[in-house]
């Protein structure tokens, strides 16, 4: 990963800001810049610094000089924020940004009073995951390799599922495949929801049994590297009746749209538009109740939000997801998802597994 790049880029973008530093205090955000994994650590950055100040505990000692790259790095007896305090304190810089999103409001306070009187604070939001939309190709590699191994999984899950297994014991052999296969854990919790339990749209595996005939929708995904995936499959148990199948196809066909549509130039409500607009003309719309998809990086939500009237517009180097459902009450649900590249002659489908429907 190319630390020293993302930190100038992060420091041109504070510049245009006005801003003389920001204090990254997301752990994503700072694993982003500067490589650290651990779960205690905050980052110092900006163009009245010689280098980015990386601040932990004691417990990281040896992690952060194995890990950080690009940054001073200082081990705090105290609590971080006083650390940093000093910091900025000897520097003399004016106006320090702040993560809004991700820091409460008695953070700040008490952190305001640490600071000399001269120095202001100044909110911002989305400053690192703005850069973060945009994969290099050394993320695009680490995406594709816990893609793939979320693909290699499909699998295992087929073969557990059975009339009578309940959806724990499902997602407990999904989850020990996954671990066993070098897995540094999963997205998100996984969702295994079977006969009318699909009609949950996040539906997480129950002590609920596998019905003798139904949908069942299986979202999951792995983080390997420190990068997310996220796909979902919906198979059916038994014979799929007429409806079942047009519901399944309607479906499909709202996911294909939104896969062509994702290309650089268009907006992110484009994408989702597409997908809404053959769900509608097959009369199934009411039951699509959520964002058509997602970006997918070191977290399992990042941007751009595929949803409704978004005017993000799609660059080459994002990656999103595209997963249109159906959840109708007392019946079921259906959901298919893919990740997808934006790349400058398009797109490129990261999901390599099949979106015929199953029937076990």
């Amino acid at each position: 990963m190319d630390y020293l790049r993302r930190q100038c880029q992060l420091r041109a973008e504070l510049a245009d800001r006005d801003l003389y530093a920001l204090l990254v205090t997301h752990l994503p955000n700072v694993r982003y810049l500067c490589g650290f994994t651990g779960s205690a650590g905050i980052l110092l950055i900006g163009s009245q610094l010689r280098k980015p100040i990386f601040i932990t505990d004691g417990r990281y000692t040896e992690q952060a000089h194995e890990q950080v790259q690009g940054a001073k790095i200082v081990i705090s007896k105290g609590p971080a924020l006083d650390a940093i305090a000093q910091q900025i304190a000897k520097g003399k810089l004016a106006i320090i940004g702040i993560e809004a999103d991700h820091m409460t409001v008695t953070q700040r306070s008490r952190f305001k009073k640490l600071l000399p009187a001269k120095t202001k604070l100044r909110e911002t939001s989305g400053v690192v995951e703005t850069l973060r939309t945009i994969k290099d190709s050394a993320e695009l590699t680490a995406i594709r390799k816990a893609v793939n191994l979320g693909a290699e999984l499909f699998d295992v899950v087929l073969k557990a599922i059975r009339p009578g297994v309940r959806e724990t014991e499902v997602a407990a052999k999904l989850e020990y495949a996954a671990r066993n296969r070098g897995a540094e854990g999963m997205s998100f919790e996984t969702i295994v929801a079977a006969g009318p339990r699909s009609a949950l749209p996040h539906g997480v595996a129950s002590a609920s049994a596998i019905p003798r005939r139904g949908f069942v929708v299986l979202d999951y995904g792995v983080i390997l590297g420190g990068y997310c995936s996220d796909q979902t499959r919906t198979v059916h148990v038994g014979k799929t009746t007429p409806e079942a199948r047009k519901w399944y196809e309607a479906v499909l066909e709202s996911h294909l749209a939104g896969v062509r549509a994702t290309k650089p130039g268009v907006t992110a409500g484009e994408v989702d538009k597409a997908t809404r607009d053959v769900l509608r003309r097959a009369k199934l719309d009411r039951y699509f109740t959520h964002s058509t998809g997602h970006g997918v990086g070191l977290e399992i939500h990042e941007g751009p939000r595929l949803g409704r009237n978004q005017q993000e517009t799609l660059e080459s180097g994002m990656v999103v997801t595209i997963e249109p459902g159906i959840y109708i009450p007392g019946k079921g649900g259906i959901r298919i998802e893919d990740m997808i590249a934006v790349t400058d002659a398009g797109h490129e489908v990261l999901t390599p597994l099949s979106k015929d429907l199953i029937e076990l």
